[in-house]
């Protein structure tokens, strides 16, 4: 596209904040008259149809303002990608929320999902870190009552998985201790696939629990992508685009669809690198299901041992301004923590 001056620049970034925050096509007297413009509306208008045939804008009826194209918002974003950033005081208080949350995986999903709701004003959805190879890293065996104990397996990345288990007899506390010491000393930081091919030189309590434990990795292997928590639909589902085209409606129906939502965060993801932001404006002419959405997402997690991913959905005119700090900021957190899960086993 043809450079744009900085009086052109200028106007496009007014132009696109306003149609965010207004929803309206933005005409020549109220940017002149609202931003306090040393232009005449001639001058606004002459460049606006400059920006409108450079492809940037685009205008809905004959006698009505402009609004930003597909082209325009990637400008806009473009622009503003670097600068945004979460005030220190937001993002002290998101990293309370998350260090009190302890070590529940699925607490840090669900606040995640909710912090991100909240900051963006769109629609959240974050997928569980999930091991891109499983690995043993702790075991706690609890005896509970009669022939019944707990089984707690910890994996690296720091999913837990819990189940109340039958014995053939009553075993004691002090020997189940001991059970899950000779594993863990065994087994720490194996893959299943190891664990599986190691010689059986155990003895029968210990062989049942290792089988167990390889059972339970294997489940979670089958898991493709980790659970998927969504939060915010409220948040758009008045905005005129989903109230208004049945298009837009479309893309919130993805949110009822966990094999199709899983399906898109896996296309959205794969190429990116963890921590690094990917805007989708308009589904980028591939994605069909978000023609009139934007969406923004991010990897989290530590590469080669567990990640995840989180994003949020919203109208095409969503805040980039809220939305992009905010999937930045989360996704580092979420990294540091499966990171911490990863290094304390």
């Amino acid at each position: 596209m043809t450079e744009l001056t900085e009086r052109q620049k200028t106007l496009l970034l007014l132009i696109i904040r306003d149609h965010i925050e207004s929803a309206q096509p933005i005409g020549s007297k109220r940017l002149a008259d609202h931003y306090h413009l040393k232009l005449s509306s001639a001058t606004i208008r002459n460049e606006m149809a400059a920006l409108t045939e450079m492809g940037y804008l685009r205008q809905p009826h004959t006698s009505a303002g402009r609004v930003p194209t597909e082209a325009g918002y990637r400008y806009f974003v473009s622009q503003m990608m670097d600068q945004a950033v979460l005030p220190e005081a937001v993002q002290r208080t998101i990293s309370h929320q998350f260090y009190q949350s302890g070590s529940d995986v699925g607490q840090w999903m669900t606040l995640a999902a909710s912090i991100l709701a909240h900051q963006s004003q769109g629609v959240s959805v974050v997928t569980a870190p999930h091991a891109e190879q499983v690995r043993f890293r702790h075991l706690e065996l609890i005896s509970t009552q009669g022939r019944q104990i707990l089984m707690v397996l910890v994996f690296a990345g720091g999913e837990v998985n819990q189940q109340i288990l039958t014995l053939a007899e009553p075993v004691s506390q002090e020997r189940l201790s001991q059970t899950a010491a000779r594993l863990n000393g065994l087994l720490a930081g194996l893959a299943v696939d190891d664990i599986s091919s190691l010689p059986a030189r155990f003895d029968s309590l210990d062989q049942d629990i290792l089988t167990l434990v390889i059972q339970d990795m294997r489940r979670s292997a089958s898991r493709a992508s980790g659970e998927i928590y969504t939060d915010g639909l409220t948040n758009v589902l008045t905005e005129p685009e989903f109230t208004e085209t049945e298009e837009a409606r479309r893309a919130l129906k993805i949110f009822g669809e966990p094999s199709t939502l899983k399906d898109l965060l896996d296309r959205t993801s794969t190429s990116g690198d963890v921590g690094r932001l990917q805007v989708l404006i308009g589904g980028e002419g591939v994605w069909e299901e978000l023609r009139q959405c934007s969406m923004v997402v991010a990897r989290y997690g530590v590469p080669g041992l567990a990640t995840g991913t989180l994003g949020v959905l919203g109208p095409m005119r969503m805040s980039y301004a809220r939305a992009i700090p905010a999937v930045r900021y989360v996704a580092g957190l979420l990294s540091d923590m499966v990171n911490d899960a990863i290094s304390s086993g």
